[in-house]
């Protein structure tokens, strides 16, 4: 899921009262009073039955849905059973809320359990239950332990001005594996045995969830798919406000259209080096465009309506970009974008003209910056130096690695209880830097050199955030390799992934491929670039 609040369109729980199941378990609060954890105090439990729910407006909802949408089927109806558990941790004064989904008739359950992962600052909610009901799996998710509507201050930050520890450790992970535990636990209830299976699925923060999983609490899942993740967040959320700090102390705020013209120039300069024109950087590692290349270069803008000579300030901000938070020192701090990957989400201007933009930083990282290391919501880049950013960057480590960071190569746990843990990572990420995902999974491998047993992981070209673009995008057959390992056996050694096709003057047409195991490169071989018997894995 992107980086976005979801508002949640219709409230699940009040579309119906409780109405008795024609099952031997009835859909009450009564049937689930034994519903409870060694460590959370109940302060409310809200049982409701929903009939005829239907897939109209899924693709609002929280969850990133696991099964397509089939153009020209009916729409799905189906009953559920609606749980809404409300808790706080004894002594924490946090509140979190619980939402479980089952369908309604045994008949309709497929026998499994999935949890859909949020996105952003959004850990889950009773949306994102929907799309996995509607499939016929028991879900659960979980608001982390903030309210989804609220500024990332309000609950971040204690009336003191202090980190609210408790809710960010609900938001890290606490309340996500209390979440699948209640929901696991309701299934075992209203069913009367536990599912034969149960998923994680997620992108984004449902990504890094993923992987939080993964490393503190695998038991709870036979599989979990994590698509861009957004593992090492104490590095990753203060790298993400490293191009508003550079544009400040640059003095430089170019309009998108500058932004666009280097992303179109570099991609035009490095697309053919895989042997295909597609608009695609399939190996960015052998792309070594110079933003420089374009200074003295006239834009024609649109929104302004001008036009703009690209500067030398312009050219060292891209580069910056590109290269990544480095410190004072010139030291590595973290990784940057590929050149494909659009550069307005780290860097977006709103502009009276094109020579007075203002920049509006990327929102997540801002509130990183803001609540969680200034704890000042009005603080801004203005008028700081390479110190200043080098001194938030460290604090953001040593203060919240060990809460929120998500970085433990050490997947020993997971191993021993027979999780598999399969990730993607699209290389035209916009929002989530795709070396950062390469760099988790190596120090895995060094870690423990059989990892691939039970850990896997895909590079998607021309992909971007969580399953976008013109790229190869596994998004809607990625859970299903999931499933075939878990309860097949059927090691994932390639992921079919979909494409815009080449050459055509249909913009719809498609091309599939199959994405190969990072270490190994998709590689062009030779022929008709529509056809996946084209391209091979080295």
């Amino acid at each position: 899921m992107m980086f976005r609040k979801t508002a949640v369109i219709t409230t699940l729980f009040t579309l119906a009262t409780g109405v008795v199941s024609s099952r031997n378990q009835p859909c009450t609060a009564r049937n689930f009073a034994s519903l409870n954890l060694k460590g959370i105090h109940i302060t409310s439990l809200n049982v409701t039955t929903a009939h005829d729910l239907s897939t109209s407006g899924r693709n609002a909802t929280g969850g990133v849905g696991i099964i397509p949408d089939i153009p020209g089927t009916p729409a799905p109806t189906v009953d559920v059973c609606l749980i809404q558990v409300t808790y706080t941790h004894p002594g924490e004064h946090d509140e979190v809320n619980a939402y479980i989904g089952l369908p309604f008739n045994r008949k309709d359950w497929n026998s499994r359990f999935v949890m859909d992962g949020g996105g952003g600052w959004f850990a889950g909610g009773e949306s994102t239950i929907l799309s996995p009901l509607l499939e016929g799996y028991a879900t659960s998710s979980t608001d982390g332990g903030h309210d989804n509507n609220a500024l990332t201050a309000e609950w971040g930050l204690t009336k003191h001005g202090k980190t609210n520890w408790p809710a960010l450790i609900d938001f890290s992970s606490v309340a996500i594996a209390e979440a699948a535990k209640l929901g696991k636990l309701a299934t075992k209830i209203y069913y009367g045995r536990e599912p034969n299976y149960s998923y994680w699925h997620g992108c984004s923060t449902g990504g890094r969830q993923g992987h939080a999983m993964a490393q503190e609490y695998p038991e709870l899942f036979d599989g979990i798919v994590g698509g861009a993740p957004a593992v090492s967040w104490d590095k990753f959320a203060p790298a993400g406000w490293w191009a508003p700090f550079m544009a400040q102390l640059l003095d430089t705020r170019p309009p998108t259209c500058v932004l666009d013209a280097f992303t179109t120039a570099a991609t035009e300069a490095c697309d053919e080096l895989d042997g295909v024109k597609d608009g695609i950087i399939a190996l960015p590692g052998q792309c070594h465009f110079k933003a420089s290349s374009l200074i003295g270069q006239k834009v024609n803008c649109v929104e302004p309506a001008s036009e703009i000579t690209i500067t030398k300030k312009m050219a060292k901000l891209v580069e910056a970009i590109w290269e990544g938070p480095r410190s004072k020192d010139g030291r590595f701090e973290w990784y940057g974008f590929h050149y494909d990957s659009s550069l307005t989400s780290m860097l977006g201007t709103t502009c009276t003209s094109v020579d007075n933009c203002t920049v509006i930083p990327f929102p997540i990282s801002d509130d990183w910056v803001k609540v969680f290391l200034a704890r000042d919501p009005s603080f801004t880049p203005d008028g700081l130096n390479r110190d200043d950013y080098d001194r938030l960057f460290r604090q953001s480590i040593e203060q919240y690695s060990s809460v929120i960071g998500t970085s433990s190569p050490d997947l020993s746990k997971m191993k021993h209880v027979g999780t598999k843990l399969l990730a993607w990572h699209g290389m035209a990420d916009q929002l989530v830097p795709t070396n950062g995902t390469v760099d988790y999974y190596t120090r895995a491998t060094a870690f423990d050199p059989h990892v691939s047993d039970y850990y896997r992981f895909f590079l998607a070209p021309g992909v971007t955030h969580c399953g976008y673009g013109i790229g190869f995008d596994p998004s809607q057959t990625v859970f299903g390799a999931m499933r075939a390992w878990v309860e097949n056996g059927t090691l994932p050694d390639r992921l079919e992934a979909v494409a815009s096709a080449v050459g055509t003057s249909d913009a719809t047409a498609k091309r599939t491929g199959y994405l190969c195991p990072y270490p190994q490169v998709f590689t062009y071989k030779g022929g008709d670039p529509n056809a996946a018997s084209s391209f091979t894995c080295v």
